[in-house]
C-alpha cells in the first residue's frame, strides 16, 4: 500500500522505510554548523563580558606577586622569571573553584615544571587551616600561596576563580574567569613562551 508516496507495504516481515533525501541531511548539517557557531559566538561574548575588568593583555608587566607559601617560604614572581605561570587566584568557599581545582592537578601532570610554572594563590581565607585542608582533599600538586586583599586589587580579581597567563617576561598574555575544563586551561598555557 501507498500513502503520501511512501511504500508501507509489508516484505518478508520488514517494513520498509523511506530514506531521507542528501539534500534534507545537508541542510540538518548545516543547521547544526550554525547552531554551533551561534553557541561559540553567545560563549565567546559572555566569557569577554565577564573578563572585562581583569588585567589587560596588552604585554604589560604583570603587578608584583610575593607571598608566602603554604610550607611558610616566600615566593617572589619576580624572581621566577624566564618560564610561562599560570596564576589561579581562587577562594576555598567557591564551589568554581573546587571542581576546577583537579583540572589544575591534571595540568601539572600534562606540562612540564620547566615549561610553565603553575601558581595557586588563595584569597578570601579565613585561617592557614582552611587552606592546608582544601590543598589535601583536592592533592594540589603545584605551590599555594597565601594572598590578602591588596593582592587581589593589584591582581584586579573580583571573582573566583581568576586565571592568567604571563609570558617568559612575566607580561599578561591571557586571562579568564569563571571555571575552565582541563582543555581549556592547556589550551590557555598552549604555545606561550
Amino acid at each position: 500500500m501507498k500513502r503520501a508516496g511512501v511504500d508501507t507495504s509489508v516484505s518478508g516481515g520488514d517494513h520498509a522505510k523511506p530514506v531521507p533525501p542528501i539534500r534534507s541531511r545537508g541542510r540538518k548539517y548545516a543547521v547544526l554548523l550554525i547552531e554551533l557557531a551561534a553557541f561559540f559566538a553567545v560563549f565567546m561574548g559572555v566569557s569577554a563580558y565577564q573578563s572585562r575588568n581583569l588585567l589587560d593583555t596588552d604585554k604589560q608587566a604583570a603587578p608584583a606577586l610575593v607571598a608566602t607559601t603554604l610550607q611558610s617560604s616566600v615566593y617572589n614572581l619576580s624572581a621566577n622569571k624566564g618560564q610561562p605561570v599560570l596564576i589561579y587566584f581562587f577562594a576555598p568557599w567557591c564551589p568554581y573553584c573546587a571542581a576546577s581545582a583537579d583540572n589544575i592537578v591534571r595540568l601539572r601532570r600534562l606540562r612540564d615544571e620547566e615549561k610553565l610554572n603553575i601558581l595557586i594563590v588563595a584569597l578570601d581565607w579565613d585561617d592557614q587551616k582552611q587552606i592546608e585542608a582544601y590543598a589535601k582533599k583536592h592533592q594540589l600538586n603545584v605551590p599555594v600561596l597565601l594572598a590578602d586583599s591588596t593582592v587581589a586589587h593589584d591582581w584586579k580579581v573580583f571573582g573566583f576563580p581568576t586565571y592568567y597567563v604571563l609570558d617568559s617576561e612575566h607580561r599578561v598574555v591571557r586571562r579568564d574567569f569563571g571555571y575552565s575544563t582541563q582543555f581549556g586551561l592547556w589550551w590557555r598555557t598552549w604555545l606561550v613562551e
